[in-house]
Parts: structure tokens; C-alpha cells; sequence
């Protein structure tokens, strides 16, 4: 069976899908259409490599009316990043980072979004509960979702340490249990920026006999919001897959492991 890291080594193999990254990297959420015409490829040979793309999971797509949109998926070559290099020391790693900056400059004409794919063995019902049941969330990410879950209601994510602060709420903007839920994304103690509040999306969708999960997080404010919702959702949604896929949260909680990891980088070289 081929592994997940030799599926990414293999679709980072070929130069053509590397320009479709890097296409994707410059102006995110592009249609099949667009992608053709930016690289001047055959229809079917940009279709063919956008498949690998997706099996490596490199890349999500999400549905919108007629349209398919293409999103580039960095959190794979991260986790390359992380095994291979975030060992060496400090001076390779700011020459590293130096690059990683290079490459990650975004057109800022648009607020930046964020896209990230899971694939949990469970249905859309369990995964649905699991992210709208207060017990369980407050298992998983440490904080209780409350709501009665309707278009229209509020939302609170609330501290479990009895407090009743809620650190995120907003409003519920759409529900299609089990397969779509979409809120507004807010913080109660900033007031709503001019563009109005960031929305989060949750498309759960049945994929041969497991299940794909896609969060989408639009409207960002800044790129500092971009950095935090881009470690914050792919370590939230691990421990929500742990506990689904095994009936246990991780022993540490992941965000908790990014910042152990960073606290001992700086120790280190200090």
C-alpha cells in the first residue's frame, strides 16, 4: 500500500503539477477553467494532474452552484517540513523560513481563506454530532459548542472550566444535518471589522466508506488570523478524528504539542 508522505513525493514529482501549485499558491479557490488557461494546459491533462494532486491531498476542492474550486492544501508539505527539517539548527531553519516567507506571499487584494480536508472513519451523522454536541466538543476542543443548531441562533463556544465565558460565538447562517453547517466565526470581546465577521463551513461528505470532512474558514482578517486558524483547525481536527476513529482524544492535545515543539526550539538556541 502507498503511503500518504510517498503519494505527496510522487505528486510533487512532476513539474507540471508543481506550476499548478504554485498557480493555486498565487490565487487560491481557481476553476478548472481558469487553471487551463493560466498554465495553457489540455483540459484533460490538467484534469489528470489535479487527481493526484487530491489523492496526495495537496489540494481540496469545494463546490460552489455549477463551479468547482481548487484550493491549495499546505498543511502535507508542513508536515514534511516538520519530520525533515525543524531538527536542524537555528541558522538553517531562518534561512528556511526565509524561503517559506518567499513562497508564501498572497495577493492581498482579497481577505486570505483557509482550507483544510480530513478523512475519518465514521458517518455524517457522527461527525455532525460531533461537532455540534457541547459533551463532545468539549472533549476534543477543550470548549462546549452551544446552540440549538438553527439558522438564525446563536452559537458559543463556550470554557468548560465552569466559567461560562465564551471565547468564539456568532450566529448560525446555515444548517443541513448531517452534511453542511456554516456559522459566523467571532470574537466577543473585538468588535465586528468593516467587512463584517470570518465564517467557517463545514461541507461533510460520505467518500467510498469513510467520511471527507472540509473545513473552510473565508473572510480572514489579516494574515496574522491566516497563521492562527491554519495551526488551530488541522490540530482541532485531529483530536476530533482520534476521538471518532478510536473513542479517545490524543494524550496531548495537538496545539498544546506546536507549542511545547516551539517552546523547545527557542530553549534550545537560546
Amino acid at each position: 500500500m502507498v503511503s500518504d508522505v510517498d503519494k505527496v513525493f510522487k505528486a510533487l514529482a512532476d513539474p507540471s503539477r508543481r506550476r499548478l501549485l504554485d498557480s493555486l499558491r498565487k490565487e487560491d479557490g481557481q476553476t478548472l477553467g481558469r487553471l487551463c488557461g493560466e498554465l495553457a494546459m489540455a483540459r484533460q491533462s490538467v484534469t489528470q494532474h489535479l487527481a493526484v494532486l487530491e489523492e496526495a491531498n495537496l489540494i481540496s476542492t469545494v463546490r460552489r452552484s455549477r463551479e468547482k474550486l481548487h484550493y491549495l492544501n499546505p498543511v502535507p508539505i508542513y508536515d514534511i517540513q516538520q519530520r525533515w527539517l525543524a531538527p536542524f539548527e537555528q541558522p538553517r531553519l531562518r534561512a528556511l523560513a526565509a524561503i517559506k516567507q518567499s513562497a508564501e506571499e498572497r495577493d492581498m487584494t482579497e481577505k486570505p481563506h483557509f482550507v483544510y480536508v480530513t478523512y475519518i472513519q465514521s458517518t455524517p451523522e457522527k461527525v455532525w454530532q460531533a461537532l455540534t454536541d457541547a459533551d463532545l466538543t468539549a472533549q476534543y476542543w477543550g470548549h462546549s459548542n452551544v446552540s440549538d443548531w438553527q439558522p438564525g441562533s446563536t452559537w458559543e463556544h463556550v470554557r468548560t472550566d465552569g466559567s461560562g465565558i465564551s471565547d468564539v460565538g456568532g450566529k448560525v447562517l446555515s444548517a443541513e444535518p448531517p452534511r453542511r453547517l456554516v456559522v459566523t466565526f467571532e470574537d466577543p470581546t473585538v468588535d465586528v471589522p468593516p467587512a463584517g465577521p470570518s465564517t467557517v463551513t463545514f461541507d461533510i461528505e460520505p467518500y467510498q466508506d469513510i467520511v471527507r470532512l472540509t473545513v473552510i474558514h473565508e473572510n480572514l482578517a489579516d494574515e496574522e488570523a491566516f497563521r492562527a486558524v491554519s495551526h488551530g483547525w488541522p490540530a482541532v481536527m485531529a483530536n476530533l478524528k482520534s476521538l471518532l476513529e478510536t473513542g479517545h482524544v490524543l494524550p496531548q492535545a495537538p496545539w498544546e504539542m506546536h507549542a511545547d515543539l516551539r517552546a523547545a526550539q527557542m530553549a534550545k538556541h537560546d
